[in-house]
Parts: C-alpha cells; structure tokens; sequence
C-alpha cells in the first residue's frame, strides 16, 4: 500500500504531497522529493540534520522515538514533543498518511 506524505515547508508557505511504499525511511522520500534535509550521517543517528515535526496524519501509529533518538534530538534546533529524526521514521503498512513539516532551523537551498 501506498502511503501519503504532506510535506509543509517551514513557514507553512508550500506543500509537496508525494506517495511512498512502506518499508520506506522518510528520510528517504524527504530527500527523492526535494525536501532540504541533509541526512549527514546516513542514519548513524550522529547528527540532527533530518529532524523533522510529525504534525498530522498517522503519527499515533508510529513507534515512540527511541532513547539514542531522543538523546540526539537533544541536539535539534527548535525541537518539540512532535520532533523525530527523518532517518529513524520507516513506513509502515498501517501508515495511511503522515503531516511533516520542516523545522525552522532547516536552510532550503532549493530556491
């Protein structure tokens, strides 16, 4: 099944809807669908460059962050109770759709 992914911009300007397959990283489709997430360790969970707020959708779905990822998140700018890094999201197959938007201190080079 597919799985719908609203990406909102930071300032809530422009939104990016895009479909994934579950078994997915978000980081991944973030990053196929030009969203400004760097991702700089690949995964490691050494950095917070994909730090993303799950905002809507089916975020209840989703397994809590774990320690090593709330540690790191730790380190996130403007972090939140709705902050995960990108790379610790995988789809699943009861995710019928998923809301991020990109934090604040995320630079969209894309411009």
């Amino acid at each position: 099944p597919m799985i719908r992914i609203r990406f909102i911009s930071a300032d809530g300007t422009r939104e990016t809807i895009v479909e994934a397959a579950a078994g997915t990283r978000l980081l991944d489709v973030a990053q196929a669908h030009g969203q400004p997430l760097e991702g700089t360790c690949e995964g490691a969970m050494a950095c917070s460059t994909c730090h993303v707020h799950l905002v809507g959708g089916d975020t209840d779905r989703l397994p809590p962050p774990s320690e090593e990822e709330e540690d790191m998140l730790d380190f996130a700018a403007g972090a939140n109770r709705h902050s995960r890094l990108a790379c610790q999201v995988k789809l699943t197959a009861d995710i019928a759709s998923l809301d991020v938007k990109m934090p604040r201190g995320v630079v969209d080079n894309s411009r």
